[in-house]
């Protein structure tokens, strides 16, 4: 698969900090991950921790991405073991850096997932997306069955009932 594609496999960091491609339909234009720097340096981020006026996603990706149309392709990495169903997402090498350290580390030692939890607690920025992040760590080292039961369902709430959609 490459990056011409209609679905993509994008680098992303996984448990261990392995690199893992994650299968997703293509929302931007060919060679955004290239860009991906510029544009966060050009933008900066939204509220909800996404790059701001992103001009590297497509009208018919802007679709795809409000009902998560486009990460039905990862159901295939769900499947092969580099995702799991509940979890942090997997995001890029240079979206990780802009993490605190403490918080790097940490996500390292867990497999992504597909789900993420931010969707349970909808922070607004960085700071609030890693508070987060570290929250469902916390709670899942101490009960991680109970833990992803408890965000599956403030999450599928959110989503049915608040009207909650990607951006």
């Amino acid at each position: 698969m490459t990056e011409d594609g209609i679905i993509i496999a994008l680098p992303r960091v996984g448990k261990g900090g392995k690199v893992i491609h994650v299968y997703k339909i293509r929302t931007m234009c060919p060679g955004a991950q290239a860009m991906q720097a510029l544009v966060y340096t050009t933008y900066g981020l939204t509220v909800g921790g996404k790059f701001a006026n992103d001009p590297r996603i497509t009208p018919l990706g802007k679709i795809l991405r409000r009902y998560w149309l486009d990460e039905i392709p990862m159901i295939a990495n769900v499947i092969k073991g580099d995702l799991k169903i509940l979890g942090v997402r997997p995001i890029s090498e240079h979206y990780l850096s802009l993490y605190d350290e403490e918080v790097r580390q940490r996500r390292i030692r867990y497999k992504p997932g597909l789900i993420p939890p931010y969707y349970a607690d909808m922070p607004k920025g960085l700071e609030e997306i890693q508070e987060s992040e570290m929250r469902y760590f916390d709670a899942y080292d101490r009960n991680p069955v109970i833990t992803d039961l408890r965000y599956m369902v403030r999450i599928l709430v959110n989503i049915l009932f608040r009207s909650v959609r990607s951006g």
